[in-house]
């Protein structure tokens, strides 16, 4: 055994002992009542309903989301900062090997499945309320099919796991079909779908719903529809948004601001979030994709990417978005600095600003929840499915689209024909859901990610992108570990 493969095993094997061992917080808010455990072996653990309930929420801790910048970079929605971590720009030209740090979502993503796994395959035994106890094994099973949602989208087909590691055993699996990997994620989503909650008491709020689960159900039937005209994944994924919207538990803040405040947790947009505490265990997206060097931030702003010039140009003026999801000018201490979209200086840059939580008063702070999922999300959707679906945009499908747009301050549209209004909300998609992990994914599956990316070449990006592109590869330390691995083709 090499010396590599010897030292991601035991971080491998770190990692699944403290899945089963250290159940801590749901994203460190006390608000959902999951107590952490210590010094807990096999033998002792998993036996009663407060068991139960802390190791779900292990795997809420674990929520299995990529790296927002995974969906900048790789898109035409911003540009790296070409200072700093090497990798950065590799990523942003498709200049693309095994080892680039930041494509490396394997191991959170696992970790998450292996809690999840941990809940399903244990929580039958144990006794306790026989309701709560279907609700928690759904709420398990919804995360875990996020988790290989998020994978089989990035890497393509990957070993599937369903029962719990609690050793090195095991971890030895080869690929699975993109197929099979999608059968699991509707089977799980499905099941899950009919057992969760329409909503949560308060304390609650925050836990995968019955809405979520047909929220991200309808996403991958529009991710498996593609750009196939026929496919029947298009009803599929009409028939899932519209039931969600059926609900009437979901709707747009009338302001656009609103949906990202800190009052918005668990409020009536986000479907499902992850969330965080305001200088108790907090995030950076504020500050990390701030302005560089900026004094209004905690520590100043790292600047990690700005914004395309190519997105930001997009914005009517008086889209309300605008000014929400970017920074464009700042005072401190009596001067106002404008920035530019492409002023190459990157004190200058206009930055992204959506998540940004400035009641912070530290680095790594920001309070305001991530949203893996928002109704806007929802009804755009929808617009797009029954569009194609039906060969043509119905009245519902416009209800759909120019909620959102006149949410934004725009004028509503009509008389759009299939091809425009199919473009419409692909536009709408851009502008409502940029910095919240969607860009890369919607521009694969609509067949537009090289095209895109070709035509970006601000800042002299001039990307080597092929055809394989459309999956990042298998991360190196990855294949280390596991030898029954198969790389992604062309890498």
């Amino acid at each position: 055994m090499t010396y590599t493969k010897r030292v991601v095993l035991g971080y491998i094997k770190t990692i699944v002992s403290l899945s089963c061992l250290a159940m801590i917080l749901f994203n460190c808010e006390s608000r959902l009542d999951v107590t952490p455990l210590s010094n807990l072996t096999d033998a002792t653990y998993y036996k009663t309903a407060e068991d139960a309930k802390a190791a779900l929420g292990g795997c809420y801790a674990s929520i299995s989301n990529p790296d927002v910048f995974i969906d900048l970079a790789t898109s035409d929605d911003a540009v790296p900062f070409l200072t700093g971590d090497a990798n950065r720009p590799l990523l942003w030209r498709y200049d693309i090997t095994p080892d680039n740090a930041f494509i490396r979502f394997y191991p959170a993503a696992y970790t998450s499945i292996n809690r999840c796994n941990i809940v399903i395959n244990r929580l039958p035994t144990i006794a306790m309320d026989e309701n709560l106890k279907q609700r928690y094994i759904a709420e398990a099973k919804f995360l875990r099919a996020l988790a290989y949602f998020n994978l089989v989208r990035l890497y393509g087909g990957v070993p599937i796991m369903t029962t719990e590691t609690d050793g090195l055993e095991g971890l030895e699996v080869a690929r699975a079909s993109i197929d099979e990997v999608y059968q699991l994620i509707e089977s799980d989503l499905s099941e899950a779908e009919q057992v969760l909650p329409l909503s949560y008491e308060e304390v609650d709020k925050g836990r995968a719903t019955q809405g979520a689960a047909k929220g991200i159900l309808a996403k991958v039937y529009l991710t498996r529809a593609g750009t196939e005209r026929n496919s029947p994944y298009w009803q599929r994924a009409a028939t899932k948004a519209k039931e969600l919207i059926d609900q009437g538990v979901y709707d747009l803040y009338p302001n656009f601001a609103a949906a990202f405040s800190l009052q918005a947790r668990g409020g009536i947009e986000n479907i499902f979030e992850v969330q965080y505490l305001t200088d108790v265990r907090g995030h950076s997206l504020g500050r990390g994709y701030g302005i560089r060097s900026a004094p209004i931030y905690p520590g100043g702003g790292a600047g990690i990417a700005r914004v395309a010039a190519n997105l930001f140009n997009l914005y009517q003026d008086n889209d309300q978005r605008k000014a929400v999801s970017f920074i464009t000018s700042y005072s401190y201490q009596g001067k106002t600095v404008e920035l530019s979209a492409t002023d190459p200086n990157p004190a200058n840059a206009v930055s992204f600003q959506k998540l940004w939580d400035k009641t912070a008063t530290t680095n790594g702070g920001e309070g305001t929840s991530f949203p893996i999922l928002r109704y806007a999300d929802i009804l755009l959707m929808y617009a797009e499915a029954s569009n194609e679906r039906d060969g043509g945009p119905s009245v519902e499908a416009y209800e759909a689209l120019n909620r959102v747009r006149q949410r934004a301050g725009l004028s509503a549209l009509s008389g759009l024909d299939y091809a425009s209004f199919r473009a419409a909300v692909w536009l709408e998609r851009r502008l409502e859901l940029t910095f919240e992990n969607n860009r890369r994914f919607d521009l694969i599956r609509t067949g537009q990610l090289l095209q895109a990316i070709k035509a970006d070449t601000g800042f002299g990006r001039n990307a080597q992108i092929q055809e394989h592109h459309v999956l990042l590869p298998i991360p190196q330390l990855d294949m280390d570990v596991n030898p029954l691995l198969e790389q992604n083709p062309g890498y």
